[in-house]
């Protein structure tokens, strides 16, 4: 059994605003295993990029446990135990553009972590250091010395992960780590953290819209729906046999480069209200067959079992 990396229980995020409180993450419950990718998918404004920010303190959370390696993330930390934790967990952010400081040089960029955890002792071995990281994500030692402006936006999500790598972290968040970028940068850029899992043994927590993507890097897939997680699957058996109307909704936008298949592809609505609960009942995610969790009435769990 692999070994329970992360574990999240019942988290909330809620917001308060002018109109009343939104709930951004509304009682989610899922667990990462060492060494896996899980995949986390949605329209936009489902609450999953609020879910990686949460975990990684950006956000402190409502309520709910963040566990990692068996301790609560959230809550008082000393100021040691802080830095210890933002060394094992980074964040690859969405935008390559906006994340960089454009003052900065890359090797300063990259170098900023090693710097403020104290990994080099002088400057030849920090330099030495930004190199060995700028070749790891395809990029050359003379880089380090140029701007980001000077990079398109594969380069500069190329000097993210460099930077996300620089304190040898053992879990990374990667929010919609493609979405700013060509179609054609996209494979290479997932390919690369692919790569970069294999070699160094990393855990991610993969946030994307796009399913097609999600599926080829991911080994399990969590679906949100308004701040709720709906399903959570092996990325497989999720496409295979998807089991919420929500779930099967995103699946059936998916277009694929086949004219017949699209000109017959019937795209399906997801409608709220299908779901009818009696007095007293909850919708609950529950296990409807081993590892396939779905949200549903106790009456649809029957239903979905006997599938």
């Amino acid at each position: 059994m692999a070994e329970k990396l992360l574990e999240i229980k019942n988290l909330k995020q809620h917001f308060s605003t002018p109109k009343g409180t939104v709930k951004a993450v509304d009682g989610i419950t899922f667990d990462i295993y060492k060494g896996e990718t899980l995949g986390l998918v949605g329209e936009s404004g489902c609450g999953k990029s609020t879910t990686g920010r949460t975990i990684i303190r950006l956000y402190e959370a409502t309520s709910g446990e963040v566990l990692f390696k068996g301790k609560n993330v959230h809550g008082k930390k000393s100021a040691k135990d802080l830095l210890e934790f933002n060394r094992k967990m980074q964040m690859i952010f969405q935008d390559p553009y906006a994340s960089l400081n454009p003052r900065m040089t890359v090797a300063d960029i990259v170098a900023e972590g090693i710097d403020i955890h104290g990994l080099a002792k002088t400057k030849q071995e920090r330099l030495a250091r930004v190199h060995e990281l700028l070749k790891l994500v395809g990029l050359n030692e003379e880089h380090a010395n140029r701007y980001p402006h000077e990079f398109s936006g594969g380069q500069r999500q190329r000097i993210g992960i460099a930077r996300a790598l620089a304190v040898e972290p053992e879990f990374i968040i990667a929010d919609e780590p493609i979405s700013a970028l060509d179609v054609s940068i996209q494979a290479q850029v997932v390919n690369l953290m692919k790569d970069l899992q294999k070699e160094r043994g990393l855990t991610y927590l993969f946030i994307a819209h796009d399913l097609s993507m999600v599926k080829y890097i991911s080994d399990r897939i969590g679906v949100m729906y308004f701040g709720k997680l709906v399903e959570l699957a092996a990325a497989e058996e999720l496409y295979e046999n998807p089991l919420h109307p929500y779930t099967q909704s995103l699946l059936s936008a998916i277009p694929l480069p086949d004219p017949d298949y699209e000109r017959t592809r019937v795209r399906k609505t997801y409608d709220p209200s299908v779901h009818k609960l009696k007095d007293g009942e909850q919708m609950e995610l529950r296990e409807v067959k081993p590892g396939h969790f779905v949200m549903c009435s106790e009456e649809e769990f029957a239903a979905y079992q006997s599938k």
